[in-house]
């Protein structure tokens, strides 16, 4: 009975931004350079980091989905086995001033401490600029990008809809196994699937 409820509220919410003016990348592609602010101040761009993975991940604290993958340590440990990879990891918070989500530059660091969370940068999207030019609408969303620039992965983090702890052992971690397969030489199965979770609280 859970589970079928919840499909319904995650179409509604991933859906209801759809009304926003949004682009998007094709897997396979370029991924767009950005530059956004960190919690520090300063300004990080996607290009820094060319030569290595980078795992993009659309957040929101509020946001039960978000929730499930934060308060399981399912996000902190997937955080883990990348940066133990090499990779860097950008958390990208798009939700507008005053909408569910956004954080002040201290509200995010504290957010980190509390949870645990290990990334390369928190990044501040306040315009929604960069998340619409990625096509991202869900929290989280996730990319993955590879050493050339090229987007390997986009879409959920795992195969289950829910916002239900309990599923993260059965469910397949999209990201962890597209960072495996690539660091293992091996192609990429899945390049896309969709992105569930809360709506990104785009500005208007």
């Amino acid at each position: 009975m859970k589970k079928v409820f919840l499909l319904p509220v995650v179409a509604t919410l991933v859906l209801s931004c759809h009304k926003i003016q949004m682009a998007s990348v094709s897997s396979g592609s370029v991924a767009p350079d950005f530059s956004l602010i960190d919690t520090k101040g300063d300004e990080r761009s996607l290009s820094d980091f060319k030569g290595q993975y980078v795992i993009l991940e659309w957040t929101n604290h509020q946001c039960p989905f978000v929730q499930k993958h934060y308060g399981s340590g399912n996000m902190q440990n997937l955080q883990k086995f990348s940066l133990l990879n090499g990779a860097a990891w950008l958390t990208i918070l798009s939700s507008a001033p005053g909408l569910q989500g956004h954080v002040s530059s201290e509200k995010a660091e504290a957010l980190m401490k509390e949870s645990g969370s290990k990334v390369t940068a928190y990044l501040f999207d306040t315009d929604g600029r960069v998340g619409k030019l990625y096509g991202a609408r869900a929290t989280p969303h996730m990319f993955v990008i590879d050493p050339a620039g090229k987007v390997l992965y986009q879409g959920a983090i795992d195969s289950i809809r829910s916002a239900d702890p309990d599923d993260i052992p059965s469910a397949q971690n999209y990201v962890r196994v597209a960072l495996a397969d690539a660091l293992a030489g091996k192609p990429i199965e899945e390049t896309d699937t969709q992105a569930y979770g809360c709506s990104i609280k785009y500005a208007e």
